[in-house]
């Protein structure tokens, strides 16, 4: 069983987002860059069935520019046995990634794609749906635990209503919560061997996809700053406030 993990390079959890003076977007030079935290779920769960002895190989693709290298050494550094990037230096949309995995898919023959369910830059949640429909295979979101046997991924996933466990046939497509595991700590030992190890590289062109796309970003901004908070001296008086400042009540 061949396993699949798409992980993508974004500006570190822990960073401070900065807008742009022109607001083009957030400014990235400089920044610390790292795995998506997602997809780092994602390739940690793909290792965990590696070794539990129900996948052979786990397979970690990655598109963007080349320096997205070293987020697929750290997904080797886990336990992923080849990596793949798909080189472009172009801003990507959901879409556009969805189709580069649906050729990389095609090649590869995966029996489960894992992705993390949404990335923390833009927050879309659409490329597994999207890689889902293109590859015309089940879908299962934001997924909470996994269990594969038997031509089959068993699931669970939290929904508004409650636990929902779903029986999905294979090939299928898959994206990461938070609650599925804990990624480990990428040991250096483990580290150092990952830059020893080959990733392939391929682009766009040579995969026969073209990335134009129809989506512009208009502006980028700063959320507006809050206002002070204002401390009362008691209930009377926060219930004043409310009904006579706020004009909430």
């Amino acid at each position: 069983m061949k396993i699949l993990v798409a992980v993508k390079r974004v500006v570190d959890a822990n960073v401070r987002i900065r807008v742009k003076a022109d607001g083009s977007g957030v400014e990235t030079a400089n920044a610390r860059m790292s795995m998506n935290p997602f997809d780092e779920i994602a390739v940690e769960e793909a290792v965990k069935q590696k070794e539990a002895g129900v996948a052979d190989e786990v397979v970690a693709v990655s598109c963007g520019v080349e320096k997205a290298q070293d987020v697929l050494r750290t997904a080797m550094a886990i336990g992923a046995d080849r990596a793949i990037l798909i080189k472009t230096d172009a801003v990507l949309t959901s879409l556009a990634v969805a189709k580069l995995l649906k050729q990389i898919a095609d090649k590869e023959q995966p029996d489960l794609v894992i992705l993390g369910k949404q990335a923390i830059d833009d927050d879309a949640s659409q490329t597994g749906p999207m890689l889902a429909a293109l590859m015309d295979v089940p879908q299962a979101t934001a997924i909470s635990s996994l269990t594969v046997g038997d031509g089959t991924a068993t699931v669970t996933r939290e929904t508004d209503d409650g636990q929902e466990t779903l029986q999905l046939q294979l090939p299928a497509v898959v994206t990461a919560d938070l609650r599925l595991n804990e990624p480990r700590y990428v040991t250096l030992p483990n580290m150092m061997k990952a830059r020893k190890k080959t990733i392939e590289l391929t682009a766009p062109e040579e995969l026969g996809i073209g990335i134009d796309t129809k989506l512009s970003i208009l502006n980028v901004a700063e959320p507006p700053a809050r206002k002070a908070v204002q401390i009362v001296p008691d209930v009377a008086s926060l219930i004043d406030r409310l009904k006579n400042q706020a004009k909430v009540i």
